[in-house]
């Protein structure tokens, strides 16, 4: 599972700015061992669902190596 610091970010991220994290670590906090290139659909999965958790919005973007948490802008 991710540092609870990262929880902190999340929670208090604010809208439209992006919390960026590396394959690297989204293999390690979300699925250790299944591999980090790509990271697995399992750690991915997690990633996502955590994400969720904090009412933010997860992509992995695959040529940057990353994923990126966001808080999503609502509809005015």
């Amino acid at each position: 599972m991710p540092p609870k610091e990262m929880d902190v970010v999340l929670l208090n991220l604010p809208l439209r700015i992006g919390a960026y994290v590396p394959d690297d670590l989204l293999e390690d906090w979300f699925a250790p061992g299944t591999g980090m290139k790509p990271p697995s659909d399992k750690a991915l999965a997690a990633a996502e669902a955590y994400g969720r958790r904090f009412e933010c919005e997860f992509k992995h973007y695959p040529e940057r190596m990353e994923g990126v948490f966001w808080k999503w802008v609502p509809a005015i």
